[in-house]
């Protein structure tokens, strides 16, 4: 890597020196300001009196970080693997937007998604309990992704057979008018949601709903419980905030020596 693209990784992906935390600093304030005039440009009062300069205010810091990803993309050795990483699909999906709505009126208040580049503020602080925290969740949510699909697969097929059953058993006089509608009653009483907007008259059918509520509370706990044995295992690994110069990917192991997402050396 040559030294001005190692001095540009230094600053733009990390804070240990001042001009990295200035730099990051700056950006996440930039990021709550755009947002901010992403969410007044959709107030009808404010936008007849300041749209105009929303717009140019808009526009000013859409160009800065497209800019910005742009040169995050020069200073790493492989641009492919920071585009497809977690915030490099962040930072692309908070300038597209802004360029859709030329086509597709309406699509700039999307931006509000610039928002989670605030997620950085874990680096820029360097509070490496939170930061190795956080990795530790979405490796424990990676870990056990399989097993909660297996469960939410099984959830909504129960949900089906128990909304034919009920648009069986109340027909369409009692509000089931379909399958479809029947079943998205099943969900919302299996999640004890309780909308209200469909309710059983028979007392079969009153029956059969109490009986997803009760499974309901039960069923709610065993995706926490799945999620919590990751967790805890994942917690016992310690974590470091070292980002890789090559995938821009963090989360590596204290004692780390190579990436372990793409083997280079960190």
């Amino acid at each position: 890597m040559s030294a001005w693209r190692q001095r540009l990784h230094e600053i733009i992906f990390e804070a240990d020196t001042p001009a990295g935390k200035a730099f990051d600093v700056a950006l996440i304030v930039a990021i709550v300001l755009s947002v901010a005039a992403v969410m007044l440009d959709s107030v009808s009062d404010i936008r007849q009196s300041y749209g105009l300069w929303l717009t140019y205010i808009e526009w000013t810091f859409t160009l800065l970080f497209t800019f910005e990803y742009i040169v995050r993309l020069a200073c790493v050795t492989r641009p492919s693997r920071y585009m497809t990483s977690f915030f490099g699909v962040i930072d692309l999906l908070a300038i597209i937007p802004t360029y859709a709505s030329l086509i597709f009126p309406g699509g700039q208040y999307l931006l509000v998604i610039r928002i989670l580049r605030v997620l950085r503020v874990f680096r820029v602080l360097k509070l490496v309990q939170y930061l190795g925290e956080a990795n530790a969740l979405r490796l424990a949510m990676r870990q056990s992704r399989r097993k909660i699909f297996v469960f939410m697969l099984t959830i909504l097929m129960l949900d089906v057979i128990m909304g034919a059953l009920m648009y069986l058993i109340e027909g369409e006089a009692n509000g089931f008018t379909s399958i479809p509608r029947s079943v998205y009653w099943a969900i919302v009483t299996t999640t004890t949601v309780g909308y209200g907007d469909i309710s059983p008259i028979t007392s079969f059918g009153q029956s059969i709903a109490a009986m997803m509520m009760i499974t309901g509370y039960s069923i709610i706990a065993v995706p926490t419980g799945i999620v919590g044995v990751e967790l805890a295992y994942a917690m016992k690994k310690g974590v470091s905030t070292q980002c890789c110069k090559s995938c821009s990917q963090e989360g590596h192991d204290a004692d780390a020596t190579y990436c372990k997402f793409c083997s280079a050396e960190l």
